[in-house]
């Protein structure tokens, strides 16, 4: 559990102004001020649902598939790192070992140990610079990125206080074995919409 106190500057948001948001708004406090969530694109939901079915299956469910278990993964869980930082990930995962049960917990205080972020088109700075950073500080020791105009999955792994890129995984990987979950496969090339076919040229109009 993280420590906190109440820091006096009154001016700063909370997770109470989270709650005062109308019902079914998305936002995010960062550094003490709210941000709002703009509604994802079909590309962001297919990897954000890719990566629930195929991690956890065998990670979170362990249907007796043979699946390692011990993990929570969840889908979109306000995360509380600070009173005035309050965060919802795309995809976030605990070790079992380290929470009993997130049920009715919200937001949840503990530090996760794998993060998961979607980028899209309006969210890319937030993504790679300022969550990136955040996650860093608090010490998340996994991160993952997926970019989905890019088609590609970057794999980071906290080292001596700095993010170790450990893979960058393209559409045109069938497979493969990426930490903390490396104990499976991941058909990362699923995560992406298949690729357009390509322009068949017309062929020229008949003339008698």
């Amino acid at each position: 559990m993280l420590a906190r106190m109440d820091d006096g500057n009154r001016n700063l948001a909370t997770y109470a102004d989270l709650l005062a948001l109308p019902e079914g708004a998305d936002a995010e406090v960062m550094y003490g001020v709210v941000q709002a969530l703009p509604s994802a694109l079909p590309e962001h939901n297919r990897a954000q649902g890719g990566l629930q079915t195929w991690l956890g299956g065998p990670f979170d469910l362990d249907d007796g598939n043979g699946g390692p278990g011990g993990w929570w993964i969840l889908i979109e869980t306000d995360v509380r790192f600070s009173v005035h930082t309050i965060v919802r990930p795309d995809i976030v995962g605990w070790r079992r070992t380290r929470l009993e049960a997130p049920w009715g917990m919200r937001p949840i205080d503990v530090v996760p140990d794998w993060i998961c972020e979607v980028v899209s088109p309006s969210n890319r700075r937030r993504d790679r610079i300022d969550k990136s950073r955040l996650y860093l500080a608090q010490g998340v020791p996994h991160f993952w990125l997926i970019d989905p105009e890019e088609r590609t999955l970057e794999a980071y792994t906290a080292h001596n206080g700095y993010w170790l890129q450990t893979g960058v995984y393209e559409d045109s990987c069938a497979a493969a074995r990426i930490a903390p979950f490396e104990a499976v496969e991941l058909p990362v090339a699923r995560l992406f919409p298949p690729p357009a076919p390509p322009h068949q040229p017309q062929p020229p109009a008949q003339t008698e």
